[in-house]
């Protein structure tokens, strides 16, 4: 899934009737790379041991975080158009008990999380935008249950890379820009 980020110049050349559905949708699957991208950059500076590391008792660890986010990915998109999206196999529970997977088994977990998301909504299209599916018993259109998940997931992501730059320390290598650093020169 490589990220593709639509110019501005393309923007404004859009016409914005039924485009309009279709840039939002483009918008949406680009956004759902970028997060999984940023995870992952996080995650491969974590150390095997911390993986399991928590900042206190209530706090999740990155293995908790992956869990839980691979398992509501294998439930929400799992015949995303045709089932609920809260699956009776799913117990939710379980994803944030202390994680005894290895980094290896997680990540295996994480990736099948992500292809089942892939494969539901790569091939949506701007038509299926309106449709509705239900979560929980609740209606709700592709879009709204789309950008519903999307933040649910930057929420996660956040909460990995916050986990993963405290955990680092001064060994951390920013995924964006880097504060600025005092000229060693001077």
């Amino acid at each position: 899934m490589p990220a593709r980020r639509m110019a501005i110049e393309e923007v404004n050349d859009q016409h914005w009737g039924d485009d309009a559905a279709q840039l939002l949708l483009d918008e949406i699957k680009d956004a759902f790379r970028q997060q999984k991208a940023h995870a992952e950059a996080a995650l491969r500076q974590l150390q095997p041991d911390d993986w399991h590391r928590r900042l206190d008792e209530e706090s999740n660890s990155a293995a908790v975080l992956v869990k839980h986010m691979a398992g509501n990915m294998r439930s929400r998109w799992r015949d995303f158009l045709t089932t609920d999206g809260e699956k009776p196999d799913r117990n939710r529970d379980a994803e944030f008990e202390a994680a005894r997977e290895t980094p290896e088994e997680l990540l295996s977990m994480w990736e099948e999380g992500w292809q089942i998301l892939a494969n539901a909504v790569e091939p949506l299209t701007r038509e299926d935008m309106l449709r509705t599916v239900t979560i929980r018993g609740e209606p709700d259109s592709v879009a709204r249950a789309l950008l519903r998940q999307l933040t649910h997931y930057q929420e996660h992501v956040g909460q990995i890379v916050f986990l993963a730059k405290h955990l680092r320390g001064a060994q951390w290598e920013n995924l964006s820009i880097p504060r600025r650093r005092p000229d060693p020169r001077h």
